[in-house]
């Protein structure tokens, strides 16, 4: 293949895909994770472009005077530096190779003829120009809709939106339509003769069983090939090797029992908060041939305040978290439903059910905890009341309170283990050591630690230092880990994250027995 092609999706923020070692702390848009889980690669921040960098970027080479005084415009400086970001992307080397990568995929989201999106689209229109037609595929997303009892599929809106892409430069060589059922041919041959584009060239993505049958569905329409062909890779150009993706499909659309768990969070309204937990959640359940049924549980609706003023809420809450098989509290910022997620906690702990506290739920068992057991009343955390006189989560001393971009704790960090003789080094194959993402601004006090493991709460593993405490276990219960860490960033289909999965075997009564059975996880 010929290096420095380009792949684009025209579908905000550019999103590339460049598989390297290198780990950067940043936070990234949604979507890079559906590119990890996908393709089981770990991107960095460089793979991230947002409007904000952008011009971030282009203000600090003003300032230092980069321009020569010139008029600083969208165009050419800010599409430049778009340009600039992309092309210096691409040469970064993939699997630890000296060689750069030979196809570099590029995702424009948004809406075509959105004001945001308008630099990004005219920085790929000079991309294609100055790279050439044969190292640039560009394929256009679109949906189809349909109107009517007699189920019409309508092409205008995608004759439109091609129309606007090609008046501003990018003439689309491949359509991806998105629709609930497969396309006719009548449709397609219409699509091919007002958007000037193959029919071969149009890729149907209709609605489908599960998520792991989309790959399935473009490999059935040769879409491997046509994007081939424009870039002139056709001679080198293999089938994909999707076996491992058609088992699990099929054995995703086979399963029949289900799981239930609890998941108490303060987003419940906003699912895609937690959309890496969720997916995090479905590789563990596959891996135990089991379908995860969700409860979504708004922790506020939990607290004894709500009994007055939401009653039917409050009882309905109470009911779905009796009848889960394990509880998960996921992480989060404020104050908003914290004491709902310590009654979960509480309940789960006193009840002997399996509970995976996440980032803030694993501060909340520790509250929980605190005043439980050691009846430290006013135990809380220093994000809820900044006046307490021994807070059991304090705020990171390197920490900044003025500027909260990227300040708080982030990206991959080292977690060490204390011990081996615990579940959680058990589930990670009795490593020494594991490394996890991070994101949070709080972590438990240090004064109080051993106060805690008095009390029969254990820190099994922790940071270089040995004073930053990243997991803990309650011995003698089922499975009750907390985690300053997000294990979820890193769960992958086929590869769950070694705490999800526990949590789940935990669940159906099969932790034990897996343990015994793989003593050091294989």
């Amino acid at each position: 293949m010929l290096s420095g092609d380009y792949f684009v999706f025209s579908t905000y923020p550019i999103q590339l895909w460049r598989k390297t070692p290198r780990i950067q702390r940043s936070q990234v848009d949604l979507d890079l994770g559906n590119y990890e889980r996908f393709l089981d690669v770990t991107l960095t921040r460089d793979n991230n472009i947002t409007t904000g960098k952008i011009y971030q970027s282009v203000l600090e080479k003003e300032r230092r005077g980069d321009y020569l005084g010139k008029t600083v415009q969208v165009v050419p400086h800010i599409t430049d530096a778009i340009r600039n970001w992309i092309e210096s992307v691409s040469l970064i080397p993939v699997d630890g190779e000296e060689s750069p990568a030979d196809i570099c995929v590029i995702e424009l989201g948004g809406t075509v003829g959105d004001i945001e999106s308008m630099p990004f689209i005219e920085a790929l229109r000079q991309l294609s120009f100055s790279v050439g037609q044969e190292n640039f595929c560009l394929v256009h997303v679109s949906l189809i809709p349909v109107l009517g009892v007699v189920g019409e599929q309508k092409t205008k809106p995608t004759q439109h939106s091609v129309r606007e892409l090609r008046a501003l430069g990018l003439t689309p060589h491949l359509l991806a339509c998105r629709s609930a059922e497969p396309l006719l041919e009548g449709t397609k041959e219409k699509l091919s003769q007002f958007c000037h584009v193959p029919v071969g060239n149009i890729l149907n993505i209709h609605d489908v069983p599960n998520i792991w049958h989309v790959p399935l569905l473009l490999r059935n329409q040769d879409a491997h090939i046509a994007i081939m062909k424009q870039l002139n890779c056709f001679s080198t150009a293999t089938p994909p090797h999707l076996q491992e993706w058609t088992e699990r499909a099929e054995t995703y659309d086979n399963l029949t029992n289900s799981v239930s768990i609890a998941l108490v969070g303060k987003y419940i309204g906003l699912s895609d908060s937690y959309l890496s937990v969720v997916k995090a959640l479905l590789h563990a359940c596959i891996a135990c041939s089991l379908k995860p049924s969700v409860d979504w549980i708004a922790a506020s609706d939990l607290e004894d305040d709500n009994a007055k003023s939401a009653p039917e809420a409050h009882a309905a809450a109470w009911e779905t978290l009796r009848n889960a098989a394990c509880v998960l509290v996921p992480g989060g910022f404020g104050d908003r439903g914290v004491e709902g997620m310590i009654l979960a906690a509480n309940y789960a702990r006193e009840n002997r059910v399996p509970y995976l506290g996440i980032c803030l739920g694993m501060q909340i068992s520790v509250i929980e905890f605190a005043r439980s057991v050691l009846s430290m009343e006013n135990a809380n955390s220093e994000e809820f009341n900044a006046n307490l006189p021994e807070p059991v989560i304090v705020f990171m001393p390197e920490g900044s309170r003025t500027h909260m971009g990227s300040t708080m704790r982030l990206g991959s960090r080292r977690t060490h283990f204390q011990t081996t003789d615990c579940i959680t080094s058990k589930l990670y194959h009795s490593s020494a050591y594991v490394d996890e993402r991070h994101r949070h601004r709080y972590e438990v006090n240090p004064v109080v630690i051993n106060r805690l493991e008095e009390g029969g709460l254990k820190f099994v593993g922790t940071d270089e230092s040995g004073k930053r405490m990243e997991i803990l276990e309650l011995p003698g219960h089922p499975f009750y880990v907390g985690v300053q860490f997000h294990p979820e960033f890193k769960s992958r289909p086929g590869r769950p994250s070694a705490l999800f999965l526990g949590l789940i075997l935990a669940a159906t009564g099969q932790l034990e027995a897996y343990i015994n059975k793989y003593p050091n996880g294989n």
